[in-house]
C-alpha cells in the first residue's frame, strides 16, 4: 500500500460512526426481512392452496422489483401515513423488495413436493393441517431458504439507497462521498456493506444446508424442524423490531439536536459547523443527519421535526419554497429585501426561523471552460448564449426543475443547445465540464473546484438569480425548548465570507480532508484569532 496512512479523509471519529451506521444498516435490513416474512409466509400459504391465485399474486410481487428502487423511495416520502422522510418508508420499501423472493420460494418448494408424500401421510391419518406442517413445510424449508437469502442480500444492496431518504445507514458514506467525490467515503460504505451482505448469506447458507440434511427421523422430527426455523425468524422479527423502536440511534436523547444538510460539499461543511458550535457551547449532543437530499426533503424534514436545523440559501427560500417572483435588480438592496421577507414568512408559513447570513453568498455559477472563455473572448452569459447550439450542458437535477433553474435561465437569455441538457449529480458536473464531456454547467460561486480546474464563471448581466445568502434555518419549537441555541446561532453571523468558504470547500474536495476536520482547523484559527486580537 503506498501514500500515507491513515488517508486525509479519516479521521477518529469516522470508524465509530461506520460501526453507527452499519447498526443502522442491519436494522433497516432485519426489520424487513422480519415484516416480509411475517407477510409472505401466510401469503404463500394461501396461494399454494389456490393456484389460480399464485400467477395474479407473483406477478405484483415481480411488478414491485421491476419499479427502480429510488422511485419507490422517493413515492414512498409521500405517503402520509408513512411520516415523510426517515425509516419508516425505506422499511416499507425493502419489505416489498423482499416480497418476491419469499413467496416464489415457499411456493416454489410447496410445489416441489411429491404427491405420494402427502398421500402417505393422509393415509396415515394425519389431517390436512399435520400434513402442512410435518411433511409439506419441512420439504420446503431448503427452497424457502434460499429465497430468504436472495432477499437478504437484496435487501443489503437496496439500503443502501435509504440514505437518500434520511433513514441512514452505511448509504451515509456513499452519498457523501460522491457529493465530494472521495472514493475513501464510498469505499467507507460499500465494504461494510458488501461483508454484512457476504456474512449473511454464508450464515443463510449454512443453516440451509442443515435444513436440506435428513437429520429428524420419525413422524415429528419435520414438525420440530419448522418450529426451530420459526422461532428463530420470529426472534429475529421481533427483535430487530423492538431494537429499532427502543433503542435510539447513537447520538440521540433528551440533550440531543439534531442538525440536517443537503448532499453537496458545502453543505456537509456548513452542516458540520453547526454541529460544532454547538457542541462547543453548549453541553447539548449533536445527531448529524446530514446529506439528507435536495431542498423540498430537507425542508420538509426541518418543518417536521426530523432535523431541528440547518443551512439554506436565502434565494432558493424565496424562489423555491416560497414560490416567489425573483426581486427587480433596480431596487434597493435586493439581498435584504429578501432575507426580511424570506424571515417573515417562513415564520407565519412553516413555524420556522431564519437567522442571519454567515456572511457569504454562495449563488449559482454558469461556468465554462477557463481555455474555451478565453478563445471566444466571453464573460458574460449573454455572450456565451449564440455559441450554445453547438455546446452540451450538464445540470444537477435540481437546477433542472426548480422555478430559478435552467429553464427560466435559457429564457432570459435565449440558449439553445441542440440536445436537452445531461443531467446528474451536482458534484460530478464540475469534472465533467473540465474534462470536455459537457460545456457548460451550473455550480456554485464559492466551489473550490472553479480555480483548481481552471474554470470561468459567466457574469449574470441580466439580472436573473435573486440573492442566495447563506443562512442557518431552525425549528421553532426547537428554539422554544432549547433557548441556548440562539446566541449560539447568531454568534456565527458574517464570521464566514466567500473566499474562506471557497478555501473550505477546496480542502474537501481538492485536499481529501476530512469534513469534520476541516471545520475543527477553522475554529481553531478562529480561536487563535480571537485571542489574538
Amino acid at each position: 500500500m503506498t501514500g500515507p496512512w491513515p488517508p486525509a479523509w479519516w479521521d477518529g471519529a469516522l470508524a465509530a460512526e461506520i460501526l453507527q451506521r452499519s447498526g443502522e444498516h442491519l436494522l433497516l435490513v432485519g426489520t424487513a426481512i422480519g415484516l416480509a416474512l411475517v407477510i409472505s409466509l401466510p401469503l404463500g400459504l394461501w396461494i399454494s392452496r389456490r393456484p389460480r391465485w399464485a400467477g395474479p399474486v407473483l406477478a405484483v410481487a415481480s411488478t414491485v422489483q421491476t419499479v427502480p428502487s429510488l422511485a419507490i423511495f422517493g413515492l414512498l416520502l409521500t405517503v402520509p401515513l408513512l411520516g415523510g422522510i426517515g425509516t419508516t418508508p425505506a422499511i416499507v420499501a425493502l419489505t416489498l423488495y423482499a416480497l418476491l423472493p419469499l413467496l416464489r420460494g415457499l411456493v416454489t418448494g410447496l410445489a416441489q413436493v411429491p404427491p405420494g408424500l402427502k398421500e402417505a401421510g393422509q393415509a396415515l391419518g394425519l389431517s390436512d393441517r399435520q400434513v402442512l406442517l410435518r411433511v409439506e413445510l419441512p420439504l420446503a424449508l431448503p427452497t424457502l431458504m434460499a429465497g430468504i437469502r436472495v432477499a437478504t442480500v437484496i435487501g443489503v444492496g437496496v439500503a443502501t439507497i435509504a440514505a437518500a431518504i434520511g433513514a441512514g445507514g452505511l448509504g451515509v458514506f456513499i452519498f457523501r462521498g460522491i457529493a465530494t467525490v472521495n472514493n475513501g467515503l464510498i469505499l467507507a460504505g460499500a465494504l461494510p456493506a458488501a461483508a454484512i451482505a457476504l456474512v449473511a448469506d454464508g450464515g443463510l447458507g449454512v443453516m440451509e444446508k442443515r435444513l436440506a440434511e435428513p437429520r429428524a427421523k420419525g413422524p415429528t422430527g419435520g414438525r420440530r424442524r419448522v418450529l426451530r426455523l420459526a422461532w428463530l425468524l420470529a426472534g429475529l422479527a421481533v427483535g430487530t423490531v423492538l431494537a429499532l423502536r427502543l433503542l435510539p440511534p447513537a447520538g440521540t436523547g433528551t440533550g440531543t439536536v439534531r442538525i440536517g444538510s443537503k448532499s453537496f460539499t458545502e453543505q456537509l461543511i456548513l452542516g458540520e459547523l453547526l454541529a460544532q458550535q454547538i457542541e462547543a457551547t453548549t453541553p447539548l449532543n449533536v445527531q448529524r443527519d446530514f446529506g439528507l437530499g435536495g431542498t423540498g426533503l430537507i425542508h420538509a424534514a426541518v418543518r417536521s421535526g426530523r432535523i431541528d436545523g440547518y443551512v439554506e440559501y436565502t434565494g432558493t427560500a424565496w424562489t423555491t419554497l416560497l414560490d416567489q417572483p425573483p426581486p427587480s435588480p433596480e431596487s434597493a438592496d435586493p439581498a435584504l429585501r429578501v432575507f426580511e421577507q424570506t424571515r417573515r414568512l417562513y415564520g407565519e408559513r412553516f413555524g420556522l426561523t431564519v437567522f442571519p447570513s454567515l456572511g457569504f453568498e454562495n449563488s449559482f455559477a454558469i461556468l465554462v471552460r477557463g481555455a474555451e472563455a478565453r478563445r471566444l473572448g466571453i464573460a458574460t452569459i449573454s455572450e456565451a448564449a449564440p455559441n450554445t447550439p453547438g455546446w452540451r450542458a450538464g445540470f444537477g437535477y435540481e437546477f433542472l426543475n426548480r422555478p430559478d433553474g435552467f429553464a427560466g435561465l435559457a429564457r432570459r437569455y435565449g440558449l439553445r443547445f441542440t440536445q436537452p441538457p445531461e443531467a446528474m449529480d451536482l458534484g460530478l458536473t464540475y469534472r465533467a465540464l473540465a474534462e470536455g464531456r459537457v460545456d457548460l454547467i451550473a455550480g456554485d460561486t464559492t466551489n473550490g473546484l472553479i480555480p483548481a480546474l481552471d474554470l470561468q464563471q459567466l457574469l449574470d448581466d441580466r439580472h436573473y438569480f435573486p440573492p442566495y445568502d447563506a443562512v442557518p434555518v431552525f425549528n421553532t419549537a426547537t428554539l422554544r425548548r432549547r433557548p441556548e441555541l440562539v446566541p449560539v446561532i447568531e454568534a456565527l453571523a458574517g464570521r464566514i465570507p466567500a473566499a474562506t468558504m471557497q478555501r473550505l470547500n477546496a480542502q474537501v474536495d481538492l485536499d481529501g480532508l476530512g469534513v469534520a476536520e476541516v471545520v475543527r482547523h477553522w475554529r481553531l484559527q478562529q480561536a487563535g484569532a480571537a485571542g489574538a486580537d
